[in-house]
């Protein structure tokens, strides 16, 4: 997967029928808002990280407003293990003593955010880095995890956030002055306390509150699969439902899923899980009649 350009084969009239066919998708979401949460094998790979960022760049010149939210969970766990340290979860959640507060607000924040930003930089674009505390973006409260299996239980998951309101003000005006917002999932307290928000989260309810045409999830799986292994291409909430019940969606699936619905439920046209393995995915997904991965719909 080093290579992630146009086949040089590619006849001249061809590459030109490749991109007539796209014109219109692009009539059709010009002006849109489209939420990506990336993460995953694309943040690690060099060739899909210029994938990645051309493709982003690429959509907003065609007049596409995309808004980047990024994860984090393999550097966060790589600087833990340097520091001596031991990852924790439950229930997919990362459990954050203050400790870790620090190291996720460093990663996150620091050097992963602007990783990402330069690389949309480097291939064209104007990438500006926000945190939930930037304008004020994300408010949160300490999560109150009720335990899967007994519902009179509940988790200490540390300073691991809950989200309380999204306010998208200062995306918006990013968006209208040329710039690609991209936002690290770290809210703030009441008491001007950090908390670490499941990216996944953070991805679908701002997809929510700046009602986008889309939520793109890039994950190192081809989409969600059955207890066989086999793509489902089209969920609904009651099947979703069903998947969470038997135990086919379950691990750090299950925010994704859970934020993916509540998205589709609240006006997201639609949720797209993808791979994120695929060179181009979100050109190939955006602009093309091929279906990548799986779609979400509310009913």
């Amino acid at each position: 997967m080093s290579d992630t350009s146009l086949p040089s084969s590619i006849a001249p009239f061809d590459k030109a029928q490749i991109l007539a066919q796209a014109l219109p998708y692009i009539r059709k979401f010009h002006g849109k808002t489209m939420v990506i949460k990336y993460g995953g094998n694309a943040m690690t790979d060099p060739a899909l990280q210029k994938a990645f960022a051309e493709d982003v760049v690429l959509l907003k010149l065609v007049g596409i407003n995309p808004v980047v939210v990024h994860g984090g969970g393999p550097q966060i766990e790589g600087l833990l293990k340097r520091l001596g340290k031991k990852g924790e979860f439950i229930q997919g959640m990362r459990v954050t003593d203050p400790e870790t507060m620090e190291v996720v607000e460093w990663v996150l924040g620091g050097e992963v955010q602007q990783d990402i930003v330069g690389l949309i930089n480097q291939a064209g674009g104007k990438a500006v880095g926000l945190t939930g505390r930037d304008g004020a973006m994300i408010r949160a409260q300490k999560l109150k995890m009720v335990d899967s299996t007994d519902p009179s239980k509940e988790h200490d998951v540390g300073q691991v956030g809950d989200i309380v309101s999204v306010d998208p003000s200062v995306v918006k005006a990013l968006q209208d002055d040329a710039f690609i917002p991209v936002v690290s999932p770290i809210g703030f307290g009441e008491n001007n306390e950090s908390y670490n928000i499941n990216a996944d989260v953070v991805a679908a309810k701002l997809a929510t509150v700046l009602q986008a045409e889309k939520l793109m999830m890039l994950t190192n799986i081809s989409g969600v699969l059955d207890k066989q292994g086999v793509l489902m291409t089209d969920l609904t909430a009651k099947r979703i439902d069903e998947l969470f019940a038997d135990g086919t969606i379950s691990g750090g699936m299950l925010p994704k899923i859970a934020g993916a619905l509540d998205a589709a439920k609240s006006g997201v046209n639609s949720v797209h899980i993808i791979d994120g393995r695929v060179p181009h995915v979100l050109l190939l997904e955006i602009l093309t009649d091929q279906a990548f991965g799986t779609m979400i719909r509310s009913q």
